[in-house]
């Protein structure tokens, strides 16, 4: 399966430490089957960060979702134990990881799924009420790649500026 990764320069290799904390899954390297999605992630990063708008796609042998990896895959629509995951790995209180997970598959948490979030946190509503809100919009799905050994499972094929 063919997995794309938006940034602003070309990566030789994946280093992990790279990786922000705060994110959907948590500190690690993140891909998307949909090419479009990392296209427009590239342009961003590169809009905001400089550098060159660069998409670079990696062969994801799918034998590691049968194997010893621990693995986490959420459905491609939001549901409360999702909602809660991101939160939590969100969460700037939380200093340690709060999964041991070596891939985490689901939803990509857009601008609508931060306000939902904001809204759980300031108690607006419940993680019930904010998934349920959340239900009706498409989502891209993302893969997180958290440790090495998951990282076997990827192959670089192609990089190219968009």
């Amino acid at each position: 399966m063919k997995l794309y990764h938006g940034t602003n320069a070309d990566i030789e290799s994946i280093d992990i430490s790279q990786g922000l904390i705060y994110k959907d899954f948590g500190k690690g390297f993140y891909a998307t089957p949909d090419r479009e999605t990392a296209v427009r992630m590239a342009q961003k990063r590169a809009r905001l960060f400089g550098g060159t708008a660069t998409l670079i796609t990696y062969e994801f042998n799918e034998t590691a979702l049968q194997s010893e990896l621990n693995i986490k895959q959420f459905p491609e629509k939001a549901t409360v134990e999702w909602f809660l995951f991101v939160d939590a790995n969100r969460d700037r209180k939380n200093t340690e990881p709060v999964h041991s997970y070596d891939i985490v598959i689901g939803p990509i948490a857009n601008d609508g799924v931060v306000l939902q979030l904001t809204n759980y946190r300031e108690g607006i509503y419940s993680p019930e009420q904010a998934a349920r809100l959340l239900q009706d919009k498409y989502l891209d799905q993302q893969y997180y790649f958290g440790t090495e050994r998951a990282l076997r499972y990827l192959k670089k094929t192609n990089s190219e500026a968009v």
